[in-house]
């Protein structure tokens, strides 16, 4: 459970999670930038891939998957 206004980013890093994807070359990746502009935080969302998630709040019944 994360407080109302809450970044994905940052309930995903909250849970101990640190490998948000992974790139062509299977290095993990994670936030850079931390406002968008980077595309590193990319998760999938509800499945819906590439969901940058420095952008997006968490809510209710919202169902995050990375690729760590």
């Amino acid at each position: 459970m994360v407080d109302e206004g809450t970044t994905v980013a940052a309930a995903v890093l909250a849970a101990n999670e640190y490998t948000f994807r992974r790139s062509v070359t299977g290095e993990p990746r994670g936030p850079l930038c931390g406002m968008g502009i980077c595309f590193e935080c990319r998760v999938t969302i509800n499945g819906i891939t590439h969901q940058r998630s420095c952008n997006l709040l968490v809510s209710d019944g919202m169902e995050i998957t990375t690729d760590g």
